[in-house]
């Protein structure tokens, strides 16, 4: 779907957004995760627009504590 750079970039925006997020929070994870596939799927290829994207689907996030 994506290039082995595109891959990379999208990987470190995800990193960066939730890493303050617990790893064990995977279903907020997985939920930016697929926010952000989204959005550079319809074309956002700029890192501040995949990380505004990006954090903006962590705050909107179900947050599910234990």
């Amino acid at each position: 779907m994506f290039d082995a750079e595109t891959t990379a970039l999208l990987r470190a925006v995800h990193d960066d957004v939730c890493e303050t997020v617990s790893r064990h929070e995977t279903s907020v994870r997985r939920h930016v995760a697929s926010v952000i596939l989204e959005a550079a799927s319809k074309g956002e290829t700029s890192v501040d627009g995949l990380k505004q994207v990006g954090r903006r689907a962590l705050s909107e996030a179900p947050i599910l504590r234990h």
